[in-house]
């Protein structure tokens, strides 16, 4: 009885293979390039970036008015 409960129960846990998709493969290789396009750019343009931020007591930009 359990015996045949157990083989029951693996039959019905076991994931069956689906079809795979192209696009999906495409997708995640297309993300995994971007991701490290992005890694890459902080490392070469993140440790030498410096942004400094104007003092309280500096005047605002004009836009170029006068």
């Amino acid at each position: 009885m359990a015996d045949t409960s157990i083989h029951k129960a693996r039959r019905l846990l076991t994931p069956t293979p689906g079809a795979t998709s192209p696009w999906a493969t495409l997708g995640a290789a297309a993300l995994a390039a971007s991701a490290a396009l992005l890694m890459a750019g902080v490392m070469v343009l993140g440790p030498g970036v410096r942004f400094d931020e104007p003092s309280a007591s500096a005047q605002p930009w004009d836009g170029g008015q006068g």
